[in-house]
């Protein structure tokens, strides 16, 4: 299931540099890390959806690329969106 718009434009208002952004690594780090919450949970329950499973694997690997990619350019915005985000990564 997809989230709902509603949902989708608190987490762009709460993550976003400015009025317009939409697209930064940092919105893009939250609403993947809400989805992937949302699939863990799914597959929780659903043992043996692997095309599911498949699919969250790659929102894991897209958002540690966008991790990565903070990390090189804005040192600080990923510290301080790691934290937000309550995510083990260093």
């Amino acid at each position: 299931m997809t989230m709902s718009k509603d949902a989708k434009t608190e987490i762009i208002k709460e993550f976003q540099r400015d009025v317009s952004d939409t697209g930064s690594p940092e919105v893009q780090v939250a609403l993947l890390t809400r989805r992937i919450e949302y699939l863990t949970d799914h597959l929780r329950e659903h043992k043996k959806d692997e095309h599911s499973r498949r699919g969250l694997l790659k929102l894991v690997g897209q958002r540690r690329r966008h991790l990565n990619y903070l990390s090189r350019h804005a040192p600080q915005s990923h510290d301080a969106v790691v934290s937000r985000l309550g995510l083990r990564r260093k």
